[in-house]
C-alpha cells in the first residue's frame, strides 16, 4: 500500500516525465508516448515508469531508444524536481500493455 508521500511523488514524477516525452516524442515522427502510471519504492530510490506508445507496431524500437536515453532522461527529471526532491529515483521502464489486455478481452467477450 502505498504512502501519501510516494503517492505524491509518483504523481509529481507522472507529469515531469509526461512533459519530457511530450518533448522526446517530437524526435521520433508518428509516435505518441504517454506515462500511464508511475509506482515509487517505499524508500523513494526507484521509481517504476509504465509507457503507452502509439502506434504499437514501433513499441519496440521505442522502447530500446528510451532505455539507451535513460540517464538523459533521468537528468532532465532531475533538473525539473531539484528543489522539490533530494534524491531523484532511478527509473525503471515498462511497456504497459492495458489497452492489449481490453481488446483481447473484449475480442473473448464477442465470441
Amino acid at each position: 500500500m502505498e504512502t501519501t508521500r510516494q503517492h505524491k511523488i509518483a504523481r509529481l514524477i507522472q507529469k515531469d516525465l509526461s512533459d519530457i516525452f511530450l518533448k522526446y516524442a517530437r524526435n521520433l515522427s508518428g509516435v505518441l508516448i504517454s506515462v500511464s502510471e508511475v509506482r515509487i519504492s517505499p524508500d523513494l530510490a526507484i521509481a517504476h515508469v509504465y509507457l503507452s506508445i502509439f502506434p504499437q507496431n514501433k513499441e519496440t524500437a521505442v522502447m530500446t531508444s528510451i532505455e539507451a536515453d535513460k540517464g538523459h532522461i533521468r537528468g532532465l527529471m532531475g533538473s525539473l524536481e531539484r528543489h522539490q526532491l533530494r534524491i531523484i529515483p532511478e527509473l525503471h521502464f515498462h511497456l504497459d500493455e492495458t489497452i492489449e489486455k481490453m481488446e483481447r478481452i473484449d475480442q473473448l467477450l464477442k465470441q
